[in-house]
């Protein structure tokens, strides 16, 4: 909780969430209560849901607008900066109203509208953390003509009963698609369908590791016509085509028409879950929360918005296809290695991987490329910043 959820950056909101001035949503950091709001000033604030009297939670709504945030266990009120503005019955206070404000985390900085957060002042910068992976991002957002995508959908909350590091690790993990989801597979026609009806030979997709932790499973090049990844050809939605290609120049839209939305893992708790957002959230080491959201487009006719609603509600909703099936593989490994465990596996693939141009690893789809860089970056975090020692430098090869 410390190393990754305190120190490190986090995920915690869009901005689209939180479009007004006053407006604020609720999250965790950890086991830290925090909520997001946007000023007068337009600027967003992370603060911890706390307080600074008796440490009764302030922001009870999961998300809302506000001129001011009022303790409802003695009435002190705050602003949306977190500042102490109002103390009731206020003879029997004699502190200054400037030292008793709601603790704002350290560092708020945001990426294509995705605001990150960290308690820790001297945290690298949000560019050095998400260093190559804000290609991940843009292709995300790129799915909109007009760059914009709105997460106003709400959000659903499934607990697991296991730790919240089995999440990341599934999510770009492309060996167990053929053995976790067959039943999809045969259901439905979707872009899984190439790691479950071809042989090993004929995958053309592929697991990547970006660097500092963060994964992914490109599906791109297995797609042999645009919108493939929308299950359904280019007619369906003629109007989009039209509009992606107009926004971004004939070639680049009919990139973005054929290769489709990221699949991927921003360290340590955003899923880029194709048309879905994704939060990680641990509770404790045993249960954590997947929280999900559909990854509406702006600039686009609603039907496209259905169809992304439907097909989130499809993969990752209350009777989803996707998410059980993953559940279910995710507590039985917490089951498994409930007693002293041992080490596990991950070398499949290790010696036919290459590094791209951009310094990208790029694995066989079925590889575990992907989880063997979550964990070397779980493990660089894990033994701090100090790297200076022989014995740490030699771990950290």
């Amino acid at each position: 909780m410390d190393s990754i959820f305190r120190n490190g950056w986090v995920f915690i909101c869009h901005d689209s969430e939180i479009p007004k001035a006053g407006d604020f949503v609720r999250r965790n950091v950890g086991r830290d209560p925090v909520f997001a709001v946007r000023g007068r000033d337009g600027e967003i604030s992370v603060i911890v849901n706390r307080c600074a009297h008796r440490g009764n939670i302030i922001c009870q709504e999961e998300r809302g607008n506000a001129k001011a945030f009022v303790c409802q266990y003695h009435g002190w009120a705050y602003d949306t900066k977190g500042g102490l503005v109002d103390v009731p019955y206020p003879a029997g206070f004699k502190g200054d109203f400037s030292c008793h404000g709601l603790e704002r985390l350290a560092k708020v900085d945001s990426y294509q509208g995705f605001v990150f957060a960290s308690f820790n002042p001297t945290v690298p910068s949000l560019g050095d953390h998400l260093g190559r992976a804000t290609e991940l991002i843009d292709r995300a957002v790129e799915m909109s003509p007009v760059g914009r995508i709105n997460l106003s959908g709400g959000w659903v909350r499934h607990q697991l009963n296991c730790n919240w590091k089995m999440l990341p690790e599934n999510d770009t993990d492309g060996y167990h698609v053929n053995f976790v989801h067959p039943s999809f597979a045969q259901a439905i026609r979707s872009n899984y369908d190439e790691a479950v009806l071809q042989d090993e030979e004929s995958l053309k997709s592929e697991a990547k590791d970006w660097g500092n932790g963060h994964t992914e499973l490109n599906f791109s090049p297995s797609y042999s016509r645009p919108l493939e990844w929308f299950g359904c050809a280019e007619d369906r939605y003629p109007s989009y085509s039209k509009a992606l290609r107009e926004a971004y120049g004939q070639e680049k839209g009919d990139k973005i028409l054929l290769d489709g939305p990221p699949h991927a893992v921003i360290f340590p708790n955003l899923f880029l879950g194709e048309m879905n957002i994704v939060r990680f959230e641990p509770v404790a080491p045993g249960v954590c929360l997947h929280i999900h959201t559909p990854m509406y487009l702006e600039g686009v006719d609603d039907d496209v918005n259905q169809r992304i609603l439907r097909q989130s509600e499809g993969a990752l909703g209350p009777t989803a296809f996707l998410l059980a099936d993953d559940s279910v593989i995710a507590e039985r490994t917490q089951l498994a290695l409930a007693g002293k465990g041992g080490w596990l596996d991950l070398s499949r693939g290790a010696e036919r991987e290459v590094t791209d141009d951009n310094g990208v690893v790029v694995g066989h789809l079925t590889d575990e490329t992907s989880n063997r860089g979550f964990w070397r970056h779980y493990k660089q975090v894990m033994q701090g910043p100090d790297q200076s020692s022989p014995t740490a430098a030699a771990a950290a090869a």
